[in-house]
């Protein structure tokens, strides 16, 4: 833990000091606003983003270095699948469109907070070097941990700022009135910010499926099967995302209507067969998917009459379909946690 921590504190000072003297450069001895156009804000978005997938890639060599040194000592328990090269460009984007939206937030609020200051360039620059520091340590860190949960959880924070982003900037202001894929059909910056969130988001989803699925144990032939049916399943609905974003609804409405069905009919097909697919299961977990199912359902019968719109629909059945992946991740941790106890034990009592 604590080369990882030393190593974390190190690359931040090295990024402190690029990133301010790169900013005293931009800045050129100017008076600096807080957000908009050359502000520290907008600095400190552009160069998280770059400097979230640099430290990303770094943290997954580390990791992958770390993991080689540790098999050529015949560790014990059972080892995850590697993350492949296409699961890591849409990690390291995740966090790259993360660390551009928040700091674009955070300095629009402090902004609103001190209307009218600006901020002079040595200053800016230190602020600007500081936050862009903090991005890097929180990024390698979250990197070097990262966890099927960690990562489901990237994956629900990415989203919510894609689309909020997406709401916020939406030239439509009664887009709600129709359903969430309005946002997508502008052409304008909000219509990409939607799309381009639920491409990642699809792709990210997809990386899920193949990374957290590899926790469940699966000693038998059907175990293997119920665990490659349930992976397919979470990677059929990530795929079904990217495509809700790549075709939308106002120029390929038949194909976006039946991506975006086919995730809700993904989804409940998982929830009712995943007791034969995976028998070791919980069974408080499968009674809560039925529960989220009849929910989703129900909601589906309130539109259909008229009493519910196809937003508020969408967006209860988002949460509790994401809700419900995180607890299917919790779930396998934990059997795979049991799954490492129960073999350390029969290796030492070999």
């Amino acid at each position: 833990m604590a080369p990882v921590e030393s190593a974390a504190v190190i690359l931040s000072g090295t990024v402190f000091v690029v990133a301010a003297l790169v900013a005293l450069v931009v800045f050129r001895g100017q008076y600096v606003p807080i957000s908009g156009h050359r502000s520290i804000g907008q600095f400190v978005a552009l160069a998280g983003a770059i400097t979230a997938v640099a430290v990303f890639m770094a943290a997954v060599m580390s990791v992958r270095a770390r993991d080689a040194s540790r098999a050529a000592a015949g560790p014990s328990g059972l080892p995850r699948e590697r993350l492949g090269w296409y699961d890591i460009a849409a990690v390291a984007l995740a966090y790259a469109v993360i660390a551009l939206l928040g700091w674009s937030a955070i300095a629009n609020v402090v902004s609103e907070s001190f209307q009218g200051a600006v901020v002079y360039s040595l200053s800016a620059a230190l602020l600007a070097g500081v936050a862009v520091a903090v991005t890097s340590y929180t990024v390698f860190l979250s990197a070097v941990h990262l966890t099927p949960l960690s990562l489901s959880l990237l994956l629900v924070l990415f989203l919510v700022e894609g689309i909020f982003t997406s709401m916020l900037t939406a030239s439509d202001p009664l887009w709600w009135q129709v359903n969430m894929s309005m946002l997508g059909v502008t052409g304008d910056v909000s219509a990409r910010a939607f799309n381009i969130t639920l491409i990642i988001g699809g792709v990210v989803v997809t990386t899920i499926a193949h990374y957290a699925t590899s926790a469940i144990p699966a000693g038998t032939d059907q175990e293997q099967r119920g665990r490659r049916r349930v992976r397919s399943g979470l990677a059929l609905i990530g795929v079904l995302l990217a495509w809700v974003g790549i075709l939308p609804v106002d120029e390929f409405l038949v194909l976006h209507t039946l991506a975006a069905s086919g995730m809700a009919v993904t989804y409940i097909a998982l929830v009712a067969g995943l007791r034969w697919l995976i028998p070791a299961m919980p069974r408080t977990f499968l009674v809560l998917g039925y529960v989220f199912v009849a929910v989703i359902l129900v909601l589906a019968v309130f539109f259909f009459t008229g009493y519910y719109t196809l937003t508020a629909v969408e967006l209860v059945a988002f949460v509790l379909i994401f809700s419900w992946l995180l607890v299917l991740i919790r779930n396998t941790d934990a059997m795979h946690t049991s799954a490492q106890a129960k073999a350390q034990v029969q290796e030492r009592a070999g």
